[in-house]
Order: structure tokens, then C-alpha cells, then sequence
């Protein structure tokens, strides 16, 4: 085991993985449980992965979130820890709409990490997830099985809320959480363009300013929104005057929050649907 554990994270360093040594035994334990009758191999063949620059989430197939472990896989973005602010933001609004079965959309749901989150700390949820891509389809859809939310998550297909059609969903929304792609197009070009090495264009890419798809979230929310009910993005560094002003423009929102990470940094935006 020893040995096996240096090799791993001896192989790890020659590709210049931070904590070779930590993240070298939670390898060998995912070989162990993928693949015990051969865990030496896979573990090896996970480390040249890793070294290679694959995330370590895809690597060992699984990542916790708000303290759920889920599914990692390509095709998906690799939930962040920064989003459980997003997380965490939801349910408290949630715990206070008042209703006993409050309901909850995940726009942009990417690996359903939101989602499952979500319904797994409050059990009274009804959830509907929804991506574009396949490849979110698919990892979804596993988490929704695999974090045991299946009785209260609807996971559906389209661009943005076009997939929600025919659920009667208008006007009986508590909540929308929303992370989108929130980076622009050239700074995917230049400085973040090793984001793309690995995870999807479509879970970085937010237009050329970042930020097409809040734009389009604010309007096309409304008819799925209950009066009083709350809109909430993840949005990037120093985002959240330009996501202000694109609720102050739609004319019907406000309580516009702002919510700080532990640094200060202020990386969730709410708006409540003003009520008519």
C-alpha cells in the first residue's frame, strides 16, 4: 500500500500536482473501489491522467458538493466549491417563502450538482433541472439516481426554460438558481483558455461579455416566476453591477441582493419578481 501510494503520488509531482501526496491516496482508494482485482494498474493509469491535466474529479469519477458526493464526469462541468454559496443562498430563500413544497428551478444545471444538492437538504423541494447539452443531460440525470432525489427532481432537455414547456410550471416558481457561463470569449481566447483543455466550452463560454445568458435568464424567467419570487445567479469577479443593471432594466424585480464569499468577493446576485 505504501509503495503503491508514493508511486502514485511520485507520478503525480512529475506532472506538478499540488498535495501529490493527498490527492495520490484518494486515487488508490477510487481504484480500489472501481477496480479491486486491479486497483494497482488503475491507479496508475488515473495518476497519468491527472499528471496529464485531466481534473481530479473526472480522474477518480466523483466530487462532493454542499456535502453530497456526486458524479464527475466529462461532458459536465466539475461542480465548484464557490457555487455552494449559490447553494446555500437557495435554501435559506427557500426555507422562508413559506410553503411547505416550495419549488425550485436549476437553469444551466450542468451535472446537476444544484439540483441534488438542494433537494437532498430540503426534503419538502420539488426541483426541475434543466441543461442544454447531452452531455449535462447524462451526468444528471446519474446524480439524480445516485444522490436518491429521483421522487423530487425532473430533469429535462432544451435551451434554457424551452424545455420546461407543458410541465404548467408559469407562475408557480418560488426560486430560480442559475450559474451560467459567465466568462467572456476573450478571455477564453487568452488567460482562461485552459479552462477548455479539459471541462466543456459551453459551461465557460457567457458571450463577449460574459454575460448573454443572464441576459436572456432575466427576461425569459418571468412567466415561470410566482409574484415574490426570487431569481438568483452565480456571477464572476466584479459582475455584479452589470447583473444590477440588467434587473433594474427589466422593470420588474427588486430586493436586489448581493452576497459576499468569505474574501468579500460578492459572487451571487438575487432579485425577487415584484409582486403585481
Amino acid at each position: 500500500m505504501t509503495a503503491l501510494l508514493d508511486e502514485v503520488a511520485a507520478i503525480l509531482a512529475s506532472g506538478g500536482i499540488a498535495g501529490a501526496a493527498t490527492e495520490a491516496d484518494r486515487m488508490v482508494r477510487a481504484a480500489k473501489a472501481s477496480a479491486p482485482a486491479d486497483h494497482e494498474n488503475a491507479a496508475r493509469a488515473m495518476a497519468a491522467r491527472r499528471a496529464a491535466g485531466a481534473p481530479l474529479a473526472y480522474v477518480i469519477g466523483h466530487e462532493s458538493f454542499m456535502g453530497v458526493e456526486l458524479i464527475a464526469a466529462e461532458g459536465a462541468l466539475v461542480p465548484r466549491k464557490e457555487t455552494e454559496l449559490l447553494g446555500n443562498t437557495a435554501l435559506d430563500v427557500l426555507r422562508s417563502c413559506g410553503s411547505a413544497t416550495p419549488r425550485l428551478i436549476d437553469m444551466c444545471c450542468g451535472s446537476g450538482n444544484l439540483a441534488c444538492a438542494i433537494a437532498h437538504h430540503l426534503p419538502g423541494v420539488r426541483v426541475w433541472a434543466s441543461d442544454l447539452t447531452d452531455g449535462c443531460i447524462a451526468v444528471t440525470r446519474r446524480n439524480v439516481e445516485h444522490a436518491g432525489v429521483s421522487d423530487r427532481v425532473v430533469v429535462v432537455q432544451g435551451d434554457l426554460f424551452a424545455g420546461l414547456a407543458g410541465f404548467g410550471l408559469e407562475g408557480a416558481i418560488d426560486v430560480i438558481v442559475c450559474n451560467p457561463p459567465y466568462i467572456s470569449q476573450g478571455k477564453l481566447a487568452t488567460d482562461r483558455a485552459g479552462l477548455l483543455e479539459h471541462e466543456p466550452r459551453e459551461a465557460f463560454d457567457g458571450g463577449p461579455y460574459g454575460l448573454s445568458i443572464q441576459q436572456r435568464v432575466v427576461r425569459e424567467a418571468l412567466p415561470f416566476l410566482r409574484p415574490g419570487g426570487v431569481l438568483l445567479f452565480e456571477i464572476g469577479l466584479g459582475q455584479d453591477r452589470q447583473v444590477k443593471s440588467l434587473f433594474d432594466r427589466a422593470k420588474v424585480y427588486e430586493d436586489i441582493q448581493f452576497v459576499a464569499d468569505a474574501v468579500g468577493e460578492v459572487r451571487v446576485v438575487s432579485a425577487r419578481k415584484r409582486a403585481e
